[in-house]
């Protein structure tokens, strides 16, 4: 399968914290959900893919050129929406529309104006007067409209209420049904990756906890909630982690059907992607 974008053992240290041997591989036609607390490195990785800051090593390849040496090329193909807006807070959709025709080849007027209809966007303000989730609407409605091949978004439905989330994430569906399109998505609400996402990868203190597909991570992975008793008849072997919470233990394990064979005992329940992230990150081995 071909990957739109990888990266290959990027690192980046700074003062208090580093991002370390981070690797991953975005197939094309995929969605893939980056996943972390705040500041574990989802946008220090974001950033680095962009070139926006400068790394300590490593190598990333987006459609298969260097994200450095091919840096101009790749970004006609790429829409991006940051958490920190590039946007000027004092532009409206129209005086947008004239310095995008300049900046993007492809730049769509019409479909950028689709966009703007549809969000519901006042064409006659500007971004400042705006309420976060219009903004954010905005964002998405700009990287949208040069026909990107691949989109990096960083918390893109953060301030919408459900059903405008709702309506953004159907339309991330929709840009990546032909297979030729792809997206990195940074998100906090893992619910809406449980949706759309076809990768999670779950970046922890600056590093790659795991990189695997939805399906494997919420078909494959298990909870067992358990008394005291119950736990310390478990190897430590047979699970990933455990958290104590007052009258019962939380264990993670990665086989659930492997671990169900040996203790058919113990009640296995189905995780949620925000279930395996706490328990990855407050819980011991």
């Amino acid at each position: 399968m071909e990957n739109v974008l990888q990266i290959r053992n990027l690192c980046k240290n700074y003062k208090g914290f580093a991002l370390k041997n981070i690797n991953l591989e975005l197939p094309k036609g995929m969605i893939m959900g980056l996943i972390g607390e705040n500041g574990a490195g989802k946008s220090t990785t974001i950033k680095a893919i962009l070139n926006i800051i400068h790394t300590d090593s490593g190598e990333i390849t987006i459609f298969g050129m260097s994200n450095q040496k091919d840096e101009k090329r790749i970004k006609e193909d790429i829409g991006v929406v940051l958490d920190d807006s590039f946007l000027s807070e004092y532009l409206n959709p129209n005086d947008l529309n004239k310095i995008m025709t300049k900046m993007y080849k492809n730049w769509d007027e019409k479909l950028y104006f689709q966009y703007i209809e549809d969000f519901k966007l006042p064409k006659d303000k500007i971004a400042k007067e705006y309420s976060s989730g219009m903004k954010m609407k905005l964002k998405i409605a700009v990287a949208l409209s040069h026909h990107p091949r691949l989109l990096i978004l960083d918390e893109p439905t953060s301030g919408l209420d459900p059903v405008a989330r709702n309506e953004i994430l159907d339309i991330f569906q929709d840009f990546i049904q032909d297979e030729e399109h792809s997206i990195l998505v940074s998100s906090h609400i893992t619910s809406d990756l449980e949706h759309i996402a076809d990768y999670i990868t779950f970046i922890n203190q600056g590093e790659m906890v795991l990189s695997k597909t939805r399906d494997e991570l919420l078909e494959k992975y298990g909870i067992v909630k358990c008394s005291k008793e119950d736990f310390e008849k478990i190897q430590k072997t047979d699970f990933v982690k455990y958290k104590k919470n007052r009258y019962e233990y939380d264990v993670l394990v990665e086989d659930k059907s492997e671990f169900g064979q040996k203790y058919k005992a113990l009640v296995i329940d189905k995780p949620s992607l925000e279930d395996i992230m706490l328990i990855y990150i407050k819980g011991e081995k």
